[in-house]
């Protein structure tokens, strides 16, 4: 199989950390999103990252997607729990994907030239962001990983490489140990952010 990737993208290494849970191997093709190259294109017209071509020839354009898809073909634990499980599971990683959309969308505008739209929206999303990890920390975090804990390992260690000036972690102290205790996964210290 065939991943369009970037090293810094938090949706990749959410993508990554599945297949190295499960053990599954990835051609990973450094995709820049922004360039728009022709091979990204042709497997994904959206032009972003991640995108995978599976053995088959389908490509599945959305790191949501691709993850459930290769939880369905692991063999290792799933990751998308049955039954009632399953929506608390989802839930987080609902979350956790909207902090990663925020965080992400907040660091575009703030490389850009200030206005005073551009720092409106910045501040939305960092106070989006906040609120968020407020309301984690004030229900707790579960332990075990599944795709909401793995995907909020993510979020976290983005939040680090993005905006690492900024502490998350000050009161929040469930969060914090959570996140500490979760980078001494392979799946996640394989996977920290560079570029």
């Amino acid at each position: 199989m065939k991943l369009h990737y970037s090293a810094a993208s938090p949706f990749v290494r959410k993508v990554v950390a599945v297949a190295l849970h499960h053990a599954i191997p990835l051609e990973r093709v450094a995709s820049n999103p922004h360039a728009s190259p022709a091979d990204l294109l042709a497997d994904n017209p959206l032009s972003k990252v991640p995108a995978l071509v599976t053995d088959a020839g389908l490509t599945l354009p959305d790191s949501p997607l691709i993850c459930e898809y290769l939880d369905s073909i692991g063999l290792a634990t799933k990751l998308y729990p049955a039954g009632e499980a399953r929506w608390p599971a989802l839930r987080l990683a609902a979350l956790a994907d909207g902090i990663l959309t925020a965080a992400v969308l907040r660091r575009g505008q703030s490389v850009m030239p200030a206005e005073d739209a551009r720092a409106g929206i910045i501040a939305r999303q960092k106070a989006a962001v906040m609120r968020t990890l407020d309301l984690l920390e004030s229900e707790g975090v579960p332990a075990g990983l599944n795709i909401g804990t793995l995907t909020l390992v993510c979020a976290l260690g983005y939040l680090d490489f993005r905006f690492g000036d900024e502490d998350w972690r000050q009161g929040r102290p469930q969060l914090t140990a959570f996140f500490t205790s979760q980078m001494a996964n392979p799946i996640f210290a394989e996977t920290v952010p560079v570029g």
